[in-house]
This record gives C-alpha cells, structure tokens and sequence, in this order.
C-alpha cells in the first residue's frame, strides 16, 4: 500500500520566498496548499493554489476547512505571508500599522489556532517567516520590524505550547533577490557569503525544518542573510 503523501500549506505563496518554498516541497514529494490574497502568475506542478487573505480570522477558519475537507490533513505549516509599509512614524495609521501586523504576526496565531489538531495529529512541524530586521531596523520601518520581531517570539511560544506533537521553528532571511529590483556589483560584494540571497536558499532550509532530519529541531531562529548581521560596518 503506498503511503499517502505529507501536505504542506504555504502562505503568501504566489511569488518570491512562498512561491520558492511552495516548488521546493512539490518537488521534494510533498502534496502543496499555496494561499496568497492574489493568485499567481503561472501555476506550479503539485501545488494546489487557493485565494485567501490569512489576516481574516474567517478566511484563515475557511482556508483550513478546505484542507481537512480536500486533503485531509495537514503535515507542515510554512506561515510566510507579510508586506512592509515604509513611511515615518509620525504619517503612519494605526489602521496601516494595524494591517501589516495583521499579516505579518497574527496570521501565524490564527493559522495555529485554526490548524493545531491537524498538526498534532500528524507530527507536523510549522516554519514562521521572520526577519533580520527583527534584530537590526533602517529608518521608518516601525510597523515590520515590530511584526518581524513578535514573530521571532510567537515562535518560540508555540514550540512550547504545541511540544512534543508539532516542532515550530523560525527562518529570518536577509537580502534576498525576489526578482524585483536591479542588482549591483557592490550589493553582492558587501556580503561575507559574496552574493545576496536566492529564494531557493530559504527554501532550501524550510524544506530541511519540515523534514525528518531537523526532528530534534525545535523552537530555533535561523538567520540566512549571507553574514551581514554579524558583520561590523563603520562609515568612512
């Protein structure tokens, strides 16, 4: 008898870093969930793709009775979702700052409140998409860092909560190249790793969480940014 495959579900997933991870799993074998508020622009092999907005608490209700019904459990969570609003604090809404935690942070909460039986009862381990600017911050980028860096500790919350049954763990990349701006020579060169990063390095490191081989992985920060955090910078 074969054995049915594993389902992932990953959010934010019609472009960039979600639409990396979401090929990476179909390709590694697993059956995939892509949500995103807006569909993509070309279908992935093996990915089911299913229009949802994750800061709703209905639509998140709805996304997971989908699954349950369709699928009929749920392996591994990737919660990726996220988008920044860059303005000075003094022009930033509540209702702006409002709507990027919605995404950012509590989608994850709502995601795992919705989904936490179906991720006990297949051992399932959830990935949260965080952020280097959870521990370092350009100028007015209040409401994402803040998001970014509540993230960083729902995650370890949860592992605790949701332990032994479901490991949680937490990606927070650095510079990575979504195919949206020009790169340069020197934004490359001020790497310690030489190169900024590729989607497919963070996808790469999700598959490996949701695996078998990270099983006493649990409750960890990896920071994928080619070095920069650790790297000293002086003006001269």
């Amino acid at each position: 008898m074969t054995e049915a495959k594993k389902v992932a579900l990953v959010t934010g997933a019609a472009r960039g870093i979600g639409r990396a991870v979401a090929a990476r799993l179909a390709r590694d074998g697993w059956r995939v969930v892509a949500a995103d508020r807006e569909p993509p622009a070309e279908p992935l092999d093996g990915v089911r793709f299913t229009q949802a907005d994750v800061a709703e608490e209905a639509a998140v209700a709805a996304l997971v009775q989908e699954i349950r019904a369709q699928e009929g459990r749920l392996d591994g969570l990737v919660s990726n979702a996220g988008f920044m609003i860059r303005k000075p604090i003094s022009r930033l809404t509540l209702a702006e700052w409002n709507a990027v935690l919605a995404t950012n942070l509590t989608a994850t909460f709502l995601l795992l409140r919705a989904a936490e039986d179906l991720l006990r009862a297949g051992r399932g381990a959830v990935v949260t998409m965080a952020s280097t600017r959870a521990h370092q911050s350009e100028p007015e980028t209040e409401s994402y860092a803040a998001s970014k860096g509540g993230l960083l500790a729902l995650t370890h919350a949860l592992a605790i909560s949701l332990g032994p049954d479901v490991r949680v763990n937490c990606v927070s990349p650095g510079w990575i190249d979504t195919g949206s701006e020009a790169l340069r020579p020197e934004d490359h060169a001020q790497h310690p790793a030489g190169r900024v990063g590729k989607v497919e390095d963070v996808a790469a490191l999700v598959a490996w969480l949701l695996g078998p081989e990270a099983g006493f992985v649990t409750g960890a920060e990896f920071v994928t940014d080619g070095g920069m955090t650790r790297k000293m910078i002086y003006a001269e």
